[in-house]
């Protein structure tokens, strides 16, 4: 076994046991493999352990793998964006991915719209809510939610699948379930008006723990995975 497919079962145990904890099943929480700066060679290695969803960030880099992978015969990875996306940047992410799951504003969702190709399903989409407040931080805010889910439910070419949200980077778990249970409730609300929402997407290596107790229902694993990653711009 690969020291990937290793820690992929790590992963996968700790979910889990999260799970277990609040009287949950562990097959209601997707793990989506963050493989955003990892050579093709690891995204490879946790497809032959059975992982299945990849997360990249980087536009050129992420559409590099898609492809190259395709041209192998491998068809069945569902691939998201879950990194903040420019504008000059949506064609290649609506032409090569599944899902985009950081929209945080309308102008993105309106190209994503646009550049998805007709013979493609419609794109899935998750909108991105700064729920920390940190400026640094993509995301729209939990008040323009609403507006951006509605715009967004009136495009041919995308759905409206659910939210994502990044925590706080603290170590204190009371500040991250505040957090992401007011997330968790404005999931729901949501929900009542957007039956096509099924997804709420929080929690990552360091706070899977409490977003699993909270409701989440895909974890973004990186760094448990493939190891520490490098931070860089696209």
């Amino acid at each position: 076994m690969s020291d990937i497919a290793q820690h992929l079962l790590q992963v996968q145990t700790r979910i889990a046991e999260a799970a277990a904890l609040v009287g949950r099943s562990a097959s209601e929480i997707q793990l989506l493999a963050v493989s955003k700066t990892k050579p093709l060679a690891a995204v490879q290695a946790a497809y032959q352990a059975g992982q299945r969803r990849f997360g990249e960030s980087y536009a050129q880099e992420a559409v590099q793998k898609v492809q190259a992978l395709r041209d192998v015969g491998v068809s069945d990875i569902e691939w998201h964006f879950i990194g903040p996306l420019q504008s000059n940047k949506t064609r290649p992410i609506a032409e090569h991915f599944d899902w985009v799951d950081s929209v945080d504003r309308l102008k993105i969702a309106e190209r994503l719209n646009a550049q998805r190709p007709d013979a493609l399903p419609p794109l899935n989409i998750c909108i991105q809510v700064n729920i920390s407040g940190e400026s640094q931080k993509s995301g729209t805010t939990e008040a323009q939610v609403l507006d951006l889910a509605t715009r967004i439910q009136q495009f041919p070419r995308l759905k409206l699948r659910g939210l994502m949200a990044i925590a706080e980077n603290t170590e204190n778990d009371a500040v991250l379930k505040e957090s992401f249970l007011r997330l968790q409730q404005l999931f729901g609300t949501l929900q009542q008006q957007f039956p096509s929402m099924d997804t709420l997407s929080m929690g990552m290596t360091h706070d899977l723990e409490v977003a699993v107790a909270c409701g989440s229902s895909q974890v973004r694993i990186g760094t448990a995975i493939f190891g520490a990653r490098d931070d860089r711009q696209d």
